[in-house]
């Protein structure tokens, strides 16, 4: 294996151990000491359903359930309306976008729910400032925890 990647890799289980043990907040209990960059994991109990990544936590973490986020910044928000609502196919036609979702009432409703539902999950991070070490935490963190809504998928 590449000495590099190798040498990237290499502290991505203890990462993990480290946001497993931190106590956790929730999006409106953010601690005011939390570190800037990093990876953050959003759960129930011990039901692990979303993990990010930002160099911006404080904000990242608070947009996902914010009632006046748009679909563009609550990701997470909007997975699970579409999944509340069946809708769990994306299309790029105007009939199916995520602008016209919106526009049904009943998905509309489940999105506005899924924020209010992020707001109390419980939320935990950890620092990590290297943007390679970041990605790949995100990564390592989603498959070990089979996070179901996070996903990699190409727009």
């Amino acid at each position: 294996m590449d000495e590099r990647f190798l040498d990237l890799t290499t502290l991505l289980k203890a990462s993990l151990g480290r946001l497993l043990a931190m106590s956790p907040v929730t999006t409106s209990t953010l601690p005011p000491d939390m570190p800037e960059s990093g990876v953050y994991l959003f759960s129930q109990g011990d039901n692990h359903l979303y993990v990010g990544r930002s160099n911006r936590l404080r904000a990242r973490i608070r947009r996902h359930g914010s009632e006046a986020s748009r679909h563009n910044v609550a990701a997470f928000a909007f997975k699970m309306a579409r999944q509340a609502t069946g809708r769990t196919i994306a299309s790029y036609k105007p009939e199916g976008s995520r602008k016209n979702l919106l526009l049904d009432p009943v998905f509309a409703k489940a999105f506005l729910d899924a924020k209010e539902g992020i707001r109390s999950m419980d939320v935990r991070f950890v620092r990590e400032d290297d943007q390679l070490r970041q990605a790949l935490l995100e990564i390592y963190v989603a498959v070990v925890l089979q996070t179901p809504y996070s996903d990699f998928d190409t727009h």
